[in-house]
């Protein structure tokens, strides 16, 4: 059973910088295509970004581009969410997902694994 846990959110003012952990542990990170979603309060979830599994394929919503970056470490078992330039619009719980099906998606159904989610605050 793989569980992902996200570490990293907090409180930030508009135009701040934050970053994001997700640790897998008990599968074989390195093969799983790796996800961060966000939720906020009367929303659905959304995607925000993706990353296969060398990394080297990497997908992001239209709203996150240019201010997101997402990386992984395989050898540390770790997804990370760099977000920059943050504004109150992107004040959501942020999830980490697994996949373990070949291939990078962008549709929480096809996520297999999800952490419990780490609150991202942004005030204005």
């Amino acid at each position: 059973q793989v569980q992902v846990v996200e570490s990293g959110g907090g409180l930030v003012q508009a135009g701040g910088s934050l970053r994001l952990s997700c640790a897998a542990s008990g599968g074989t990170f390195s093969v799983y295509a790796m996800g961060w979603f966000r939720q906020a309060p009367g929303k659905e979830r959304e995607f925000v970004a993706g990353i296969n599994w060398t990394g080297g394929s990497t997908s992001y919503a239209d709203s996150v581009k240019g201010r997101f970056t997402i990386s992984r470490d395989n050898a540390k078992n770790t997804v990370y969410l760099q977000m920059n330039s943050l504004n109150p619009e992107d004040a959501a719980v942020y999830y980490c997902a697994a996949r373990s099906r070949i291939g990078l998606r962008r549709e929480s159904f096809a996520y297999d694994y999800w952490g419990r989610g780490t609150q991202v605050t942004v005030s204005s």
